[in-house]
C-alpha cells in the first residue's frame, strides 16, 4: 500500500453540507450557487415549481369544486395544464449537479380524496419531467402524510413508482421525520396545502394516532412496493429530541442519502452559538462512517449572508471554533413556541446582517454559524478504529468465501491477512504458553533430542513458522518445526524464507497435509508430531473445512500428548436487517447469479441493524452520550447489544474412535453402514452440524438474513485460554482489533416482516456428501397470542451446495 494511499485510509470522512430553504427567496442562479460554495458550502436546494404554480393548480381545484357542487353528473378528473415558464425557476445550467431540487410540499399523494390523490399525482409527474429534463439528478420527495395512518402509503407507493419510470435518471430521497410522531418541517400543513381541501366525505378515513416507528414503518412499505430500487433512498429529518437508540439504529440500516437538520434541531449554549446535542453527534458520525455517507443539509437557517451586501468581508467556514464557542448545551431545554420563533428570527438576523470570518467568535459574530458548527463537528470526529483503517472501502462489499483445499492463493491474499496486528501475536501466546505446559509437565516428545516437533500445516507464507520459532526462544522450549504447505507458489517462498530468514532450523515439505504421513525418520519410518498449529479457519469458523483438513492429519499427532492449536471453535449467528446487502443481492440474483442468494458471503457488515437485541445491557456506545466522553472519544458501534447465539462446535483433536468410523464408511465396506444420507459413503458425517436456535424480537423490523461469526480457543492450559473472536459481543474482551476475519452473511430470498414482540427461529444444517461441504438454512417466525404460539412466515429453505467447498 503507498503512503498516500494510505494516507487517505486514514483520514477522516468528509461533511457534504448544503443549505435549504423552504421559502426561498430568490431563485437559484449561477451566482447564488457560487455565492454559496465562497461560504464554504458544497450545494443548495431549489423547488422545481413555484407559488404561481402553485396559485394555478389551486385555482383549478376551486374551479372543479365549485362546478362538481352543481353538475347533474359526475365530472372527468381535474387537468392540469403543461408547465410554463412562469411557474418555475429551474432551467437547464451548469449548476444543476450541484442543487437538490424539491418538488412542492404542498401535495398529498397519500390523500383518501381520489380528487386530492389526482392533482398530487400530476403535480409530482409535472416536476419530476421537468427536472429530469433540465438535468437534476437528486429530487427530494414529501413522504405520505403520517396523520393518514398507513392507509394511504400504498398509495404513495405506486404513485412514486410511476414518477421514478418517467426520471429515468434521478435519484429519488423521500423526506421522512426520523420520530413517527413529529411532523417533517417541509410537510407542516399550510394554507395552500392540498390536504386542507380534502373533502369531509373522505375525513373518516383519517387515523391520526402515530408512533415512532410510524414513519420507518411507512418507508419500509414503500421501499418494498418499489422492490428496493436502486434510485430511492431516504432524506432523514433530525427533530431537535432524538427517539430511542432502537429506531436511531434502524434508521441507520437504510439507504439514507441525505440528513436534514433544521434550526429549530439546534441548541443554544452559553456563549450564544448554535449547537447540537451529543446524541445528534453521535447521529451524525456513526452516518459518515458508511461507504457512501449522506450529505447534510442546513434547513431553514436564514437566507444566505452577503447577498444584498456587496462589500460584506466573507470568508470560507473553515470549523476552526473556540472550545467556548463549540461547548455542549443543555438539551432538556426544551424551547417554548415562542422561544423557537425567536431562534428562528435570531438565525435570519445573524445570517443577513453578521460580517467577519467564521473563526473563533461566537454565533453573532459568524455570518454562517451553523456551517461553521458542522465544519467543527468534521474536524472533531473520533478517529477510525483498526478495522475501519484496514477495511477502507470494502464496508458493505461482497466476497465470495476462499477455496483454500480446492484453489491457489496469491500472494497478495496471503499478505492481507499478514497484517493483522492480533491474530498472530496471540497464537505465539497460545504456542508458547502450550510449550511451557509441556515442559512443566515433564511429557515426552516425540524427537530423539528432547525437542518438541511442531508442525504448521497450511503455512502460506510462513507467518505462523516465525511465530513458532518466536515462542520456542521466549519460553526456552526447544522446537523442531515442520512448515507443510500444499501450494507449489508459496512452497518457493517458503524455502526461500527458511534460507534467508530461520537459519535452516525448519523442514520445508510440500505436500497436502492431508497426505503427509509424518517426520522422516532416519530409518525410513515416519514420526510424530507434539504440536498441530493451523490457520484454516472461516468468517464461520468450519466454513474453509478446518474439521475436514484437521481430521485428515490427525494421524500425524501424538496420540498420547498431542496437541492442537486451536483446540476447538464455534459457529455463531444473530439474525440482521441489512436493506443495502439484501439489494445488491437481488441485482445479482437478477442479472449476473441465480443462486446469488444461496451463497454465504463474506462482508465487512456496515449499514446494518440487530434485530434481536438485549432488553438490559448497555452497551458503552449507550452510555456514553450521559457519562461525558467527549465527541472526538466517541465509540461508533451499534449502540445496543445483539443477542448472538451458538450454532455448533468443533474440537480437536477427535477421539480415536470416531476416525475409525470414519475409515471404516470410506470405501463402501458392508461394516461401514448403508451409505451417507445424501450420497457417498458417509465418511465425513462425523463433520455435520445441524441446529434450531430462536431469537426474541423487541421491535418491528424485516430480517434480510443472518449474520454469522466464530470464536475459537487456540489453546487453553495453567494460564487460562488464548481465544480469538469475532462475535461482536464476545470480541473486543478477546481479541479487540483483530482483523483478519470478516463476518459471513446467509441472506434470505425474500425478506421477512417480524412484529414487535416476535420470535424468529433459525435452522441450520452443514451437510456433507464426502465430495463437498455445503449449508443450508431457514427462518421461521413466531408470535404467541393468548398463550398459544402462532406460526407468521417462514422463509424458503436455502442451499450453498451449488457453491459449496470441495473436499
Amino acid at each position: 500500500m503507498s503512503a498516500g494511499y494510505a494516507d487517505d485510509m486514514d483520514s477522516l470522512p468528509v461533511f457534504y453540507i448544503g443549505q435549504h430553504e423552504s421559502k426561498r427567496a430568490l431563485d437559484v442562479s449561477a451566482e447564488l450557487v457560487h455565492h454559496a460554495q465562497d461560504l464554504g458550502y458544497d450545494m443548495l436546494s431549489s423547488p422545481i415549481t413555484n407559488d404561481h404554480f402553485h396559485t394555478r393548480v389551486l385555482g383549478l381545484l376551486r374551479s372543479y369544486t365549485h362546478a362538481a357542487s352543481s353538475a347533474a353528473q359526475p365530472l372527468p378528473l381535474p387537468l392540469i395544464a403543461a408547465l410554463e415558464s412562469l411557474d418555475t425557476p429551474l432551467g437547464p445550467a451548469e449548476t444543476i449537479s450541484q442543487l437538490v431540487t424539491y418538488s412542492s410540499s404542498w401535495i398529498d399523494l397519500s390523500s383518501p380524496d381520489p380528487v386530492i390523490a389526482h392533482l398530487s399525482r400530476q403535480v409530482l409527474h409535472l416536476e419530476v419531467a421537468y427536472a429530469s429534463f433540465c438535468g437534476a439528478v437528486n429530487m427530494v420527495v414529501p413522504g405520505p402524510r403520517l396523520s393518514h395512518g398507513q392507509n394511504g402509503v400504498a398509495q404513495y407507493a405506486r404513485a412514486l413508482k410511476e414518477a421514478m419510470s418517467t426520471g429515468a435518471y434521478v435519484q429519488f430521497h423521500i423526506l421522512m421525520p426520523v420520530d413517527g410522531t413529529k411532523t417533517a418541517v417541509d410537510d407542516q400543513e399550510e394554507l395552500g396545502d392540498l390536504k386542507r381541501f380534502a373533502r369531509p366525505e373522505f375525513g373518516a378515513q383519517q387515523n391520526s394516532s402515530t408512533d415512532v416507528w410510524s414513519s420507518w414503518e411507512a418507508w419500509n412499505t414503500i421501499r418494498s412496493i418499489c422492490k428496493y430500487h436502486s434510485r430511492l433512498s431516504l432524506a432523514l429529518e433530525l427533530p431537535r429530541k432524538l427517539p430511542s437508540l432502537a429506531i436511531q439504529a434502524r434508521w441507520f440500516s437504510e439507504p439514507v442519502r441525505l440528513v436534514t437538520i433544521p434550526s429549530a434541531s439546534f441548541l443554544v449554549n452559553a456563549r450564544g452559538s448554535f449547537v447540537l446535542s451529543k446524541a445528534h453527534q453521535w447521529f451524525l458520525f456513526r452516518f459518515a462512517r458508511l461507504r457512501s455517507s449522506p450529505w447534510l443539509l442546513l434547513s431553514d437557517i436564514g437566507p444566505l449572508p452577503g447577498i444584498d451586501d456587496p462589500d460584506m468581508i466573507m470568508s470560507y467556514s473553515t470549523g476552526h471554533l473556540s472550545p467556548s464557542t463549540a461547548e455542549d448545551a443543555d438539551p432538556s431545554a426544551e424551547p417554548t413556541p415562542a422561544e423557537a420563533a425567536q431562534l428562528k428570527k435570531k438565525a435570519a438576523k445573524v445570517s443577513s446582517s453578521g460580517s467577519g470570518g467564521s473563526g473563533g467568535g461566537s454565533s453573532s459574530s459568524d455570518p454562517t454559524p451553523h456551517l461553521s458548527y458542522l465544519r467543527y463537528l468534521q474536524r472533531n470526529q473520533p478517529p477510525k478504529s483498526q478495522i475501519e483503517r484496514f477495511g477502507g472501502g470494502f464496508q458493505d462489499y461482497l466476497q465470495s468465501p476462499l477455496q483454500p483445499l480446492s484453489d491457489n492463493l496469491e500472494s497478495i491474499t496471503y499478505e492481507v491477512f499478514e497484517k493483522d496486528p492480533i491474530k498472530y501475536a496471540w497464537y505465539e501466546r497460545a504456542t508458547a504458553q502450550a510449550l511451557k505446559d509441556w515442559h512443566s509437565q515433564k511429557k515426552s516428545t516425540s524427537s530423539d533430542n528432547g525437542a518438541v516437533v511442531v508442525a504448521v500445516v497450511g503455512s502460506g507464507r510462513g507467518p505462523l513458522v516465525t511465530r513458532a520459532l518466536n515462542a520456542s526462544a521466549s519460553s526456552g522450549v526447544p522446537v523442531k518445526v515442520y512448515a507443510i504447505e500444499k501450494n507449489p507458489n508459496a512452497y518457493v517462498l517458503l524455502q526461500r524464507r527458511n534460507m534467508d530468514t530461520w537459519g535452516g532450523r525448519v523442514t520445508v515439505v510440500k505436500t497436502d497435509m492431508r497426505a503427509w504421513k509424518g517426520p522422516s525418520q532416519p530409518d525410513g519410518t515416519f514420526g510424530k508430531v507434539d504440536i498441530l498449529i493451523s490457520e484454516l479457519l472461516g468468517s464461520f469458523a468450519d466454513n474453509e473445512l478446518s474439521p475436514e483438513c484437521l481430521d485428515g492429519v490427525q494421524h500425524v499427532l501424538n496420540t498420547e500428548h498431542g496437541i492442537s492449536i486451536p483446540s476447538s471453535y464455534t459457529a455463531h449467528f444473530t439474525p440482521l436487517a441489512t436493506p443495502k446487502l439484501w439489494a445488491d443481492i437481488h441485482g445479482r440474483s437478477t442479472s449476473v447469479d441465480p443462486n446469488a442468494f444461496d451463497i454465504p458471503w463474506v462482508v465487512m457488515l456496515s449499514q446494518f441493524d440487530y434485530l434481536s437485541t438485549t432488553t438490559t445491557a448497555e452497551t458503552s456506545a449507550s452510555q456514553q452520550l450521559t457519562n461525558g466522553t467527549k465527541m472526538n472519544h466517541f465509540n461508533l458501534e451499534a449502540p445496543l447489544a445483539p443477542i448472538v447465539r451458538t450454532a455448533w462446535e468443533f474440537s480437536h483433536p477427535l477421539p480415536p474412535s470416531v476416525l475409525t468410523q470414519s475409515a471404516l464408511r470410506r470405501g463402501g465396506s458392508a461394516v461401514g453402514g448403508g451409505g451417507g444420507f445424501i450420497g457417498g459413503d458417509g465418511a465425513n458425517e462425523h463433520n455435520y452440524r445441524d441446529c434450531r436456535i430462536s431469537f426474541p424480537i423487541r421491535e418491528q423490523g424485516v430480517c434480510h438474513g443472518l449474520g454469522g461469526y466464530f470464536e475459537t480457543v487456540l489453546y487453553s492450559g495453567s494460564e487460562g485460554p488464548v481465544e480469538l473472536s469475532t462475535n461482536p459481543v464476545t470480541m473486543d474482551a478477546k481479541s479487540k482489533d483483530m482483523i483478519s476475519w470478516f463476518p459471513i452473511f446467509f441472506p434470505l430470498k425474500t425478506p421477512m416482516h417480524l412484529p414487535a414482540g416476535s420470535e424468529v427461529e433459525v435452522s441450520m444444517w452443514r451437510q456433507t456428501d464426502d465430495r463437498k461441504v455445503w449449508y443450508e438454512w431457514l427462518v421461521e417466525s413466531f408470535m404467541t397470542v393468548n398463550g398459544q404460539r402462532i406460526g407468521l412466515g417462514v422463509s424458503d429453505l436455502h442451499s450453498s451446495k451449488s457453491s459449496g467447498c470441495l473436499m
